[in-house]
């Protein structure tokens, strides 16, 4: 079952290969493994909620995440829009463990599970986690991911959502900018540590990702993100 999930996702990794990259390219993964999550990590924390409803006690499994910011980023002067291309762990774990809880102990054998699997394209994003605006954070990520200039001011502010209200629920804010080829600053790609890719995609190349049919390797506010611009941009 592993191997058909690997091959499944690398052929859509695949149909998206003739989309337009520029900027930093894409670290070299040599190595995946697993260990249980620690008690002190620095991004999620799990627990349990114990409550009752209708007179009857119940108990879900939670897992508190930050909350964050999503660009729908437009170039007016080449009408593109502009996402971003990157490596992401958990989506790899998903297609490498399929529909199980399992977590792998062993080193993953990268030639049956290469690191592309794990590749997604997505809005230019990030958490929540300074004490500043929701509109200075899209701004400084639009400038770290994606290299362009743009005042918190003139962030848009589309709406408000949340993600995974099964079991994480985090609040997704989503803002939408407008930029020029003036307004380019830097090739994007990330900060410290980050890979990240810049894609720009044609009016018609983004219709393709949210046609009937199609399968996208990546999260909800990518299609939720590029549906709203086709709905009210266009």
């Amino acid at each position: 079952m592993l191997k058909s999930f690997a091959a499944l996702a690398l052929r859509r990794l695949r149909s998206s290969d003739a989309i337009n990259c520029h900027g930093q390219q894409l670290s070299q993964i040599t190595k995946i493994w697993f260990t249980p999550l620690p008690k002190d990590s620095k991004w999620i924390a799990p627990c349990q909620m114990h409550y009752v409803e209708n007179g009857k006690e119940k108990i879900r499994d939670i897992v508190k995440l930050y909350d964050g910011v999503l660009v729908v980023v437009y170039n007016i002067s080449r009408k593109k829009l502009v996402y971003v291309r990157q490596f992401r762990p958990a989506v790899y774990h998903g297609i490498l463990a399929g529909n199980t809880l399992e977590i792998p102990k062993e080193e993953v054998d990268l030639m049956h599970f290469p690191p592309e699997l794990g590749v997604t394209l997505e809005p230019c994003a990030g958490v929540v986690d300074k004490t500043k605006s929701l509109a200075d954070i899209a701004s400084e990520e639009v400038r770290e991911e994606c290299g362009y200039h743009v005042p918190a001011d003139k962030m848009e502010r589309i709406f408000e959502f949340r993600s995974g209200v099964g079991a994480s629920s985090a609040a997704l804010t989503f803002f939408y900018c407008e930029v020029c080829d003036e307004q380019k600053v830097s090739d994007g790609g990330g900060t410290g540590d980050e890979a990240i890719q810049v894609v720009e995609l044609s009016i018609d190349e983004a219709k393709t990702l949210v046609q009937k049919g199609a399968t996208l390797n990546s999260g909800p506010g990518t299609i939720i993100g590029t549906l709203w611009f086709l709905c009210n941009k266009i």
